[in-house]
């Protein structure tokens, strides 16, 4: 039998959520809520109680809608739910679901999708690679020149009064949440946001700088006010990995000398094709698939899953905080 799956929310990202639910022979989606909106689908409702026949249900709702949801689900539905990131918009509404019951932790699930794209595989993988060695540092550049498009103006992301760390929340995030998940709980996070394009009030560049055990770092950079790049590096003490281009290469070792016996760059030994773009989309349909795969097997989610995803918004919440 079909895992009955509801959603909140329709447009845009849920969207995107509803057709990757149809991909997946394993489940359909049998409700559709807005609050107050209508919309010619025989599965719309503006009920919120038609959504607690289901087997899971997916909040796909603004960011300040997230915790409401929840808190109301929680009421008397004993269903699984899929949230989206950021999980919630206030260290007290963190605070508030990290002292769930472990059994209903295990049934919450937040979408931070990039756990599991190919990043994530190579990252990890790196960790044990004589090639590159122990890693000192992993760089992510990810930018485009959305500040100068028309539509940017009339956008929720050029609204400083409601939105002024949304290039955080919306990009940074991605690759924040993954190093979190790999290398675990951060012991120092430095924050750069500045408005680099001067159109609108919001941010529109940031730039994250994190210390992780054993002295690693991780610099994410992100900006809507620059030409397009979508770049990783992964720096070890014995290799390089570089994405760029579309393609990911490896070059070591360390020891690499001219003629003269000084150092000089490490000969390339692999060159394969990553395409940087598909990622996201990638990662989505493999998060939506382990959500899923729980929902039909109805066991419960690894309790790291909800707790990392908790801390990923706390740290984002903290360095709000420490701006105002």
């Amino acid at each position: 039998m079909k895992a009955k799956l509801g959603i909140i929310g329709y447009r845009n990202h849920a969207g995107r959520l509803i057709s990757i639910c149809e991909k997946f022979d394993t489940c359909q989606v049998v409700s559709i809520y807005h609050p107050t909106k209508s919309y010619d689908d025989k599965r719309f409702t503006n009920v919120i109680s038609d959504l607690l026949s289901c087997d899971a249900v997916i909040i796909a709702s603004p960011n300040n809608t997230h915790f409401y949801y929840i808190n109301e689900l929680l009421q008397g539905y004993k269903g699984y739910i899929f949230c989206e990131k950021p999980p919630v918009t206030s260290i007290a509404e963190v605070e508030t679901l990290a002292n769930l019951p472990s059994k209903i932790k295990e049934k919450i699930f937040f979408n931070f999708n990039y756990r599991f794209g190919k990043l994530h595989d190579l990252i990890s993988n790196s960790i044990s690679c004589t090639q590159i060695g122990k890693i000192v540092s992993v760089n992510f550049v990810l930018t485009h020149g959305f500040a100068f498009k028309e539509e940017y103006l009339n956008s929720w992301r050029s609204d400083g009064t409601k939105n002024l760390h949304n290039i955080l929340d919306t990009l940074s995030i991605h690759h924040l949440d993954l190093c979190n998940f790999i290398f675990g709980k951060p012991h120092h996070t430095c924050y750069f946001p500045t408005q680099m394009s001067q159109k609108g009030t919001a941010f529109d560049t940031c730039n994250l700088l994190i210390e992780y055990g054993d002295g690693k770092t991780v610099s994410i950079l992100n900006s809507y006010a620059t030409p397009y790049i979508n770049e990783v590096r992964i720096l070890g003490t014995n290799g390089i990995i570089d994405i760029r281009n579309n393609h990911i290469t490896v070059n070591s070792p360390r020891d690499t000398f001219d003629k003269k016996g000084f150092f000089t760059s490490p000969p390339s030994i692999s060159d394969l094709q990553f395409q940087m773009n598909d990622e996201y989309e990638h990662s989505l349909i493999n998060s939506f698939s382990y959500f899923l795969s729980h929902v039909t097997q109805k066991t419960p989610i690894n309790l790291l899953q909800f707790q990392t995803s908790l801390e990923t918004n706390l740290q984002i919440l903290k360095l709000h905080n420490k701006l105002q």
